[in-house]
């Protein structure tokens, strides 16, 4: 179910600019923002901007214009970063860590040791969040 934005969820509150994060895209519907513990740098969650809990709630007129974020930011994990391509991702309600929909898009390359499930979380160091941010914002744009 939709439900006006929850002062608590730390997604509400990135997109109501009440907390820093590195922005990489925001449109009438969605904002896109690097996950502060990435799988691998340039980690980017994609999340509607009205608060729905998982992907099952989300208003069916709201799914191509978050997807569609998605599909942008997927390409440019490749003409931004290097990437050979990217996995995206969504939990429901088990193993998601915050209870607003957000898909997950990770850069890969083959070999990166990515396996299963099992996403070893890393840091960014000082400055390495705003390049990585650049990188992507410049890649949408182009």
């Amino acid at each position: 179910m939709t439900t006006p934005a929850d002062p608590r969820d730390i997604i509400c509150r990135i997109a109501a600019g009440d907390l820093d994060a590195e922005i990489i895209a925001r449109t009438d519907h969605a904002i896109a923002f690097l996950d502060h513990r990435p799988v691998f740098h340039g980690h980017t969650l994609v999340c509607p901007l009205q608060h729905v809990a998982t992907l099952p709630e989300l208003p069916a007129d709201q799914l191509a214009p978050l997807m569609g974020l998605v599909q942008r930011l997927a390409s440019a994990m490749v003409t931004g970063l290097g990437a050979q391509g990217s996995f995206v991702a969504v939990n429901n309600t088990v193993s998601q860590s915050v209870p607003h929909l957000h898909v997950h898009v990770v850069p890969r390359t083959k070999g990166d040791g990515l396996k299963g499930f099992f996403w070893p979380r890393r840091s960014y160091a000082a400055g390495q969040m705003a390049a990585y941010a650049t990188l992507l914002r410049d890649a949408l744009d182009a």
